[in-house]
């Protein structure tokens, strides 16, 4: 009896998603209010460092949140770090001294579909550093 409790805690809370690539923005506004409603579905109100992590097909992760400030926060992992020339070009601006991106919110749906062919799976994400003292926004 004590194994079938012992697996139900290792259950890990979420789980990847495979990704279908988005074809347009109306398919990334789509999978957006699906995120977001998951986002409250599942985090609790005293959570943070919630967002979304995406898996790369090449290799690599970014991590990615929007804050209420309207800024876009990518961690983009040093695996991942050979999407920075399309990051660049989305936001129109010099990669950052570090892993951590700010973004302008009205970059999202470009940055979404710039990565849509790239990503292979998604996950929802808790407690993930988006290491709030060191943004510099563009």
């Amino acid at each position: 009896m004590q194994d079938a409790v012992d697996n139900i805690e290792a259950k890990p809370r979420f789980r990847p998603v495979p990704w279908t690539a988005l074809e347009s923005p109306g398919d990334v506004e789509l999978w957006i209010e699906e995120h977001n409603l998951a986002l409250k579905e599942h985090i609790g109100p005293n959570e943070t460092g919630y967002g979304v992590c995406f898996t790369l097909a090449e290799g690599g992760t970014i991590h990615m949140q929007t804050s209420a400030d309207g800024a876009i926060i990518l961690d983009v992992d040093a695996e991942a770090e050979w999407v920075s020339p399309l990051i660049v070009a989305i936001a129109q601006a010099e990669p950052p001294q570090g892993s951590m991106w700010v973004l302008p919110d009205d970059k999202l749906i470009q940055l979404v579909m710039g990565l849509s062919s790239l990503i292979a799976s998604s996950i929802l994400v808790v407690g993930h550093n988006f290491g709030r003292g060191q943004r510099r926004r563009y």
